[in-house]
């Protein structure tokens, strides 16, 4: 039997992105470089100690109330386990023999039982217009994806999961007159409705490519190929 295929979130959307580059880090961990996002990551944990605060009271959050959202944090005692980077809700098919999952910054549940999973994201814009973003850039499409990959392991773990999601946004005011040690946002609470019936065919397709010898031709969407594809043609120019 071909040995189980470990791959997360990320590296679908890599796929979905570019598939030489999905190769290129999965076989043989290449992948460009990359900075922390050091204020997003806190910025997620302040969320969750915020939501967990409710979470233990199964009360709605304020947000929820202001929204019109009947939901209080999910309480499960794998929440943490869930939300863990290192770890995640995974699923495991014995079929084709993947291992796939993702950590996601909450879930809430609704009076009917079904769970809305939810995303926070962290930004600074003077003008923060989220449906000119959606339509504009495909990282926020990408976003959108996320949601629905992260919906997917819910269902696939036996969990009723409603179609709606949530992107929780934080914009950072950076035209305030005085800092004082403080850094204030404002907060855009986004309601995607979603499907995650494109899922499973794609992690599939993603398992199948990396279990095979092929080596994908650079997409012409993605920034780091077009990116070494201009220097390479620098190069044979000027040397």
């Amino acid at each position: 039997m071909d040995e189980t295929i470990k791959l997360s979130r990320s590296t679908v959307e890599k796929y979905l992105n570019c598939p030489r580059c999905c190769v290129l880090d999965k076989k043989h961990k290449i992948k460009p470089p990359s900075l922390p996002f050091t204020l997003n990551i806190a910025v997620d944990n302040l969320c969750k100690n915020e939501f967990d605060y409710y979470r233990e009271r199964q009360e709605s959050h304020p947000l929820f109330i202001e929204h019109n959202i009947d939901a209080v944090p999910f309480k499960h005692k794998d929440i943490d386990i869930w939300r863990s980077n290192f770890k995640g809700i995974r699923y495991k098919s014995t079929e084709h023999n993947y291992d796939f999952g993702g950590a996601v910054d909450d879930v809430w549940q609704k009076k009917n039982g079904e769970l809305i999973i939810v995303d926070v994201k962290a930004t600074s814009r003077n003008n923060f217009d989220w449906f000119e973003t959606f339509n504009k850039y495909d990282y926020a499409k990408a976003y959108k994806r996320q949601l629905e990959m992260y919906q997917w392991l819910f269902r696939k773990n036996g969990f009723k999961v409603a179609d709606e999601a949530y992107l929780l946004y934080f914009n950072g005011k950076k035209n305030e007159k005085f800092f004082n040690n403080q850094l204030k946002f404002d907060v855009h609470f986004i309601k995607l409705d979603c499907s995650s019936a494109w899922v499973e065919g794609k992690v599939i397709e993603t398992v199948k490519l990396l279990r095979s010898n092929l080596f994908p031709s650079p997409s012409f969407k993605c920034e780091y190929c077009n990116y070494l594809k201009k220097r390479w043609q620098c190069h044979k120019i000027n040397y």
